[in-house]
């Protein structure tokens, strides 16, 4: 236990790793979360940037309850995907400082595990660039795990991780008009 709570930074995990939870279906977060709460029972701190989201999601509420151990902070503007709408200049603006955000984090030392939710998502709608994600896993440095989420991960993002996971949607109770619920999808 460090000074400031149960949590350290210092805490050695290896080399650390870059893991991709990419796919068409519910469950990319979910597993960084877990993840997260996983290390946090292990004394590991984990910052979450969220990238597109600007809602009271679960996670958000919860990591206020973490000791110290989970960091949540959301780079966007609000749910711009689901309403079909296309991205704003505010938008991209939130993108990009995200993106600032991120590369700071990641070499700032504090954190043993960052995750970049939704990162890939806001790749493939060009809110970031594909190079700037592949600048984020070449300048990892040892000792941290890098979490990428989102939907569309590119072939050269799949390549340059060294772990991938895709959620495959078989079935979805979304699909016959059930609503995205409170401490379920949110």
């Amino acid at each position: 236990m460090d000074s400031e709570g149960f949590c350290a930074a210092g805490h050695p995990i290896g080399k650390g790793y870059v893991q991709v939870y990419t796919g068409n279906s519910k469950g990319k977060t979910t597993a960084a979360l877990g993840l997260a709460f996983r290390a946090m029972g292990h004394g590991l701190k984990t910052y979450i940037g969220q990238f597109v989201k600007k809602h009271p999601y679960g996670e958000v509420q919860a990591s206020c309850m973490s000791q110290g151990c989970i960091t949540v902070e959301q780079y966007g503007l609000g749910c711009f995907i689901y309403a079909g709408n296309m991205p704003s200049d505010e938008d991209f603006s939130a993108a990009v400082k995200g993106m600032v955000t991120a590369t700071e984090v990641i070499q700032s030392g504090k954190y043993n595990i960052v995750v970049m939710d939704e990162i890939l998502t806001a790749c493939h709608l060009k809110l970031i660039s594909q190079r700037d994600i592949l600048s984020l896993i070449s300048g990892k440095p040892d000792g941290l795990e890098l979490i990428l989420t989102g939907r569309n991960a590119t072939e050269e993002i799949i390549n340059a991780a060294d772990l991938v996971t895709e959620m495959k949607e078989i079935k979805h109770y979304y699909c016959r008009g059930v609503p995205a619920r409170e401490g379920i999808e949110y």
